[in-house]
């Protein structure tokens, strides 16, 4: 009879390299889970600024999912909106603009 854990025989240190390697990518991949949030909510104040605080991404998460995490995304882009006011367009688009909007000419 065999004993299963004799694949894992380690004789010499080389021997762990392995068992190592995997230690340190699962502590990568535990730490960039848990960062997700923060990373989110710098993003998010670098490209809007509107700041977010990581709890509340991970709250919005955990209560929905990605939908959640979309939703108070929106909600936050709107208020912004909101509070910058109006969106002022021009009226004359100059003569040497090419400007495609989706219509459909002649």
């Amino acid at each position: 009879m065999t004993d299963w854990f004799s694949a894992f025989h380690i004789e010499t240190w080389t021997d762990l390299l392995p068992f190592i390697s995997l230690g340190v990518l699962v502590a990568i991949l535990i730490v960039s889970f848990r960062s997700r949030a923060v990373v989110f909510s710098q993003y998010l104040e670098r490209m809007t600024g509107i700041k977010l605080r990581p709890a509340d991404v991970r709250r919005a998460f955990k209560a929905k999912g990605q939908i959640g995490v979309r939703d108070l995304f929106l909600d936050l882009i709107i208020r912004q909106d909101l509070k910058e006011g109006p969106l002022v367009v021009p009226d004359v688009i100059a003569a040497g603009d090419d400007l495609d909007v989706g219509t459909r000419r002649g």
